[in-house]
């Protein structure tokens, strides 16, 4: 026991002691976590052994891609060709071209996105719009209808609007169809900064615009980022929309470049430069999602913190 001078009162008192911690205890064993582990375990080993595939045979003939699946490539190596896969599919199946087009279209819709949709987040939690709630869950619905029971309309009204087979008119079909996703996303993150600093800033005469500007979207920044990745990832892989509405090669994303060199490629008997053009798709996001992933999960979590 312990004693000390209470000025106040002129004498001592007394604390109780404290209670020792309990010791941890170590956890029992779950069968059905040890059956999860497993799961995820096995599943994340297929994905690796497909991977693996996948490099391998992007580096090897047609004929040691369906003999030796798995070993490593000989026939292209010992003739000092190693890239020739590549090669083939970046010059002559048009892949590089489409990979410029990807990669400039893919920046530019995602950025329109994140800019489109931020404000209108920060509108519909923060300013006290009237009928805020029933507005956001309208724009939610929009994230249940699948785009593929639209195509026909869309495809009618850009025809009408000649669009069709246009970059631009994919960037528009890509901005507005991306956009409910994108604003639920970031009415999250909006929502989980806190209500004193628009209280200060407007104490200060800061209008709403200098105060989403100046205040709210810099703090907000994981949540743009976050909702730029996922976007940049979703429109690089999305393959439906460019089949229907492009079909010049001159104006063809990776994802229609493949869908067409994939015809091409039987009746040549291509199919190291099929892999490899599966190659090209699929390593980019790949590489970024593997070193953004910490990033994306944190900024997912943090738009749930309210």
């Amino acid at each position: 026991m312990t004693s000390t001078v209470d000025e106040r009162l002129g004498g001592p008192v007394r604390k109780p002691p404290r209670k020792p911690k309990p010791a941890p205890t170590a956890r029992g064993f779950s069968p059905l976590r040890a059956l999860g582990m497993a799961v995820v375990w096995l599943f994340t080993a297929l994905n690796v052994l497909v991977l693996y595939w996948l490099v391998m045979a992007a580096f090897k003939s047609p004929i040691e891609i369906f003999t030796k699946p798995f070993a490593l490539p000989s026939y292209w190596v010992e003739r000092g060709q190693l890239f020739r896969n590549l090669a083939y599919a970046w010059n002559n199946a048009g892949f590089g071209r489409a990979f410029v087009i990807t990669v400039v279209l893919v920046a530019v819709s995602s950025v329109a996105i994140v800019l489109l949709a931020a404000p209108a987040a920060y509108a519909l939690t923060r300013l006290g719009v009237r009928g805020a709630n029933g507005l956001t869950n309208f724009v939610a619905i929009g994230m249940g209808i699948p785009f593929q029971t639209v195509v026909i309309p869309l495809f009618i009204g850009m025809a009408e609007l000649d669009l069709t087979n246009n970059l631009f008119g994919l960037f528009l079909i890509y901005v507005a169809l991306s956009l409910p996703f994108t604003v639920f996303l970031l009415t999250g993150f909006f929502r989980s900064l806190p209500d004193e600093l628009e209280e200060a800033a407007a104490i200060d005469g800061a209008s709403p615009a200098r105060t989403f500007f100046t205040i709210m979207l810099p703090l907000a920044r994981g949540g743009l980022i976050t909702a730029l990745i996922l976007n940049a990832i979703g429109l690089w892989n999305e393959t439906l929309l460019s089949i229907v509405f492009l079909n010049e090669n001159a104006n063809f994303t990776l994802a229609r470049a493949l869908f067409a060199f994939n015809s091409a490629a039987s009746y040549q008997s291509e199919y190291g430069g099929l892999v490899a053009g599966v190659a090209i798709v699929v390593l980019p996001m790949l590489v970024l999602y593997v070193l953004l992933a910490r990033r994306i999960i944190t900024g997912l979590t943090l738009g749930a913190g309210k």
